[in-house]
């Protein structure tokens, strides 16, 4: 599901401050570039205010924001509904004890790492991240998840590349993301 297929006047103001930035980090990329979002504080608001709306009320006890764009928009989430936020790193970022999960994004392979015991048996959870692209990292957030027992409930991103296909990757999982960007 998608904001934007609801015609929220929010949403038109969203994508006007996503930059695109070909050819990065490598030729051939189209990179959504967020920070000019961020420079704009309604803009940013908006974001965190369309997304604290549709989990405001369901029993969402922890939102893990992947990193590190994850980590901008998550917290404010999670505060608003009275979660918790879990950050799920890259490998050797966390100190302690962690569980880990490795994936493959559409130019290379990477690793996502979360602290053993941050999440219960049953919590109910949502992913957060900024884009879904082809898939491979929400896939490895929700394994971490999952594998330390919690149900995920959904992802959540500013920005999908349908083109690439992640959403098929989910497995059902529900997606909510706010632009679509061909």
């Amino acid at each position: 599901m998608s904001a934007y297929r609801d015609e929220d006047p929010r949403i038109h103001g969203i994508r006007t401050k996503i930059r695109v930035v070909p050819d990065f980090p490598q030729p051939g990329i189209m990179f959504q570039d967020i920070t000019t979002l961020l420079l704009d504080p309604k803009a940013f608001k908006d974001t965190i205010d369309l997304f604290v709306e549709r989990y405001k009320g369901k029993n969402i006890s922890v939102v893990a924001g992947i990193e590190a764009r994850g980590f901008i928009f998550g917290p404010p989430i999670a505060l608003a509904i009275g979660a918790k936020f879990i950050p799920l790193r890259k490998p050797r970022k966390l100190p302690g004890e962690v569980i880990s999960e490795k994936y493959i994004l559409e130019y290379g392979s990477d690793c996502l790492e979360m602290h053993v015991g941050a999440v219960k048996p049953h919590e109910r959870a949502l992913v957060v991240d900024d884009l879904i692209a082809t898939g491979g990292t929400l896939c490895a957030a929700m394994n971490l998840l999952e594998r330390a027992g919690a149900e995920v409930i959904e992802c959540a991103c500013v920005i999908e590349l349908p083109v690439l296909k992640g959403r098929e990757r989910l497995n059902d999982k529900p997606l909510f993301v706010l632009v679509e960007y061909q």
